[in-house]
């Protein structure tokens, strides 16, 4: 018997199936093999047709079970993550209205910015654990403030993962850390936050019902079924945005663990049990995937823009080093980067400095001895201070960390960069060889509440290596004092 999970991105959509009873990975692709469109009508807007993601789902499903060579009638449930933040609206007969206003779209910054004065920090913070900030709620008003006619035709708002479950199976419904990522749960009543709906101006009415996950969600109608190709029956059981679902696949699930991504941009994902935030907009805190009432537990969330986009810039401007010559001319040179500091937020505002723009800089360049093995080591090392600099705000905002479990991607699979982060804050860095999707259809057997199986699966399965804190932390802790320096020198003045 085998489990499917997808992957919904703004990139590609993927799909894993795995075993029910060993989470073993039968097969993992995804589809199309070009990137999906993004359509940007205006600058700063980022659409995608959501009936494009169900096609690609289709696709995708169906080549998997061709190509792993299974039987589809022995495909047992459904696990869906998806893009966090995006919208979807849809009408009585459950047809979109509009392309999804997907994640990357900033249109409604200035909406959520002017709740967040109007509303109140306290008020923001006490119940929502967040600045009200450019995500659903705030992109559904945007709908309706400009696109009055549309907005009346609208049944129900949704999340991406929400629709696919939809296109499944014929029911809308949603989850608590979907609401959570759209900016629409009351953490402190624990209930759907129908004041804001109200200053919003939005009727509740819109809002899909709420399941749990882990549960049977709903279930593939007949529709659903003959256009992915799986059985009809099956349930949905579980759903979530990508960064909650890629923590739930590095098994974190507990306070003081951390899934870190180090991938075109960085991010942080720590789960905590306190319902309180310092920092409701440098940080976003999400309903995690085993949040319950009687153990609330909360993923806080930090964005570092700056990340391996800058060793991506770097590898380009240098013509020909593939990423493993640049590793390994970069472990020539001494912790440090003899002095070359290199401050890696060139692309665009950084939440983590208050949506300041700093740039990119490179510091302290002697033409006469540093060369590309400097410049690759100090970028390692910039980007791994941006990680323990981020780790230091989240720390001061009621957050523990004891270790980090992150992907074998790129970054990660620098010594360099993950021997700089695990020495500096003392803990050690997991590395395992996963993917959101083959988790989503993991997250399937989780019906049984058996997290400690789930958890052996994932060690069994995916673990490849552990990084541990060096011993000799002097030098490594003078660096990071440099570049800290260095870098609140640039805050500062801008």
């Amino acid at each position: 018997m085998y489990y499917i999970g997808y992957d919904i991105g703004s990139s590609s959509v993927k799909v894993a199936i795995v075993e029910a009873v060993t989470g073993k990975k039968i097969i993992s692709l995804h589809e199309p093999a070009n990137e999906m469109e993004i359509i940007a009508y205006h600058k700063d807007w980022a659409e995608q047709d959501p009936e494009m993601w169900w096609e690609y789902c289709c696709t995708a499903t169906k080549r998997a079970i061709k190509e792993a060579n299974i039987d589809a009638s022995k495909i047992q449930g459904v696990g869906i993550s998806y893009q966090m933040h995006g919208l979807v609206v849809v009408d009585q007969e459950g047809k979109s209205l509009r392309n999804s206003i997907i994640w990357c779209d900033s249109r409604a910054v200035e909406i959520g910015d002017h709740a967040f004065e109007e509303i109140g920090e306290e008020q923001c913070a006490t119940h929502l654990l967040n600045s009200p900030g450019n995500f659903t709620a705030s992109k559904l008003v945007w709908v309706k403030d400009n696109e009055p006619e549309l907005y009346a035709k609208i049944h129900k708002y949704m999340l991406p993962g929400d629709f696919i479950a939809f296109k499944l199976t014929g029911v809308i419904n949603t989850t608590k850390n979907g609401l959570s990522e759209g900016m629409l749960w009351d953490y402190k009543e624990n209930e759907v936050a129908q004041w804001l709906l109200r200053y919003y101006g939005i009727d509740y009415s819109l809002t899909p019902d709420i399941v749990e996950n882990f549960t049977n969600q709903c279930f593939l109608d007949e529709k659903g079924a003959k256009e992915s190709g799986l059985p009809v029956g099956i349930p949905v059981v579980y759903r979530a945005g990508d960064q909650p679902n890629n923590a739930l696949s590095l098994n974190i699930l507990k306070p003081g663990e951390v899934a870190a991504t180090g991938g075109t941009s960085g991010v942080l994902y720590a789960v905590t049990d306190q319902l309180k935030s310092k920092e409701t907009s440098r940080v976003n805190s999400f309903v995690h995937v085993n949040y319950t009432v009687d153990k609330p537990t909360v993923g806080k969330l930090l964005c570092i823009n700056g990340s391996g986009i800058q060793y991506r810039w770097l590898r380009n401007l240098c013509g020909t080093d593939s990423y493993e010559n640049m590793n390994q001319k970069a472990e020539e040179v001494a912790v440090g980067s003899d002095g070359v500091i290199v401050i890696p937020f060139g692309n665009g505002a950084e939440r983590m400095f208050n949506n300041k723009t700093i740039g990119s800089h490179f510091l302290h360049v002697n033409l006469n001895k540093h060369g590309q093995g400097h410049f690759y080591r100090a970028a390692l090392e910039g980007i791994a201070f941006a990680f323990v600099y981020g780790m230091e705000i989240m720390k001061g905002d009621n957050t523990q960390i004891n270790v980090i479990r992150a992907g074998n991607d790129n970054l990660f699979r620098s010594e360099i960069f993950s021997n700089t982060v695990a020495t500096l804050i003392g803990h050690e860095i997991e590395i395992y060889n996963t993917t959101g999707a083959v988790g989503a259809a993991r997250a399937v057997g989780l019906q049984d509440g058996d997290y400690k199986k789930f958890g052996d699966t994932i060690m069994e399965n995916d673990h490849v290596m552990t990084y541990l804190p060096l011993q000799n932390k002097t030098p490594y802790l003078l660096a990071y004092q440099n570049w800290k320096k260095e870098l609140e020198q640039i805050i500062n003045n801008k």
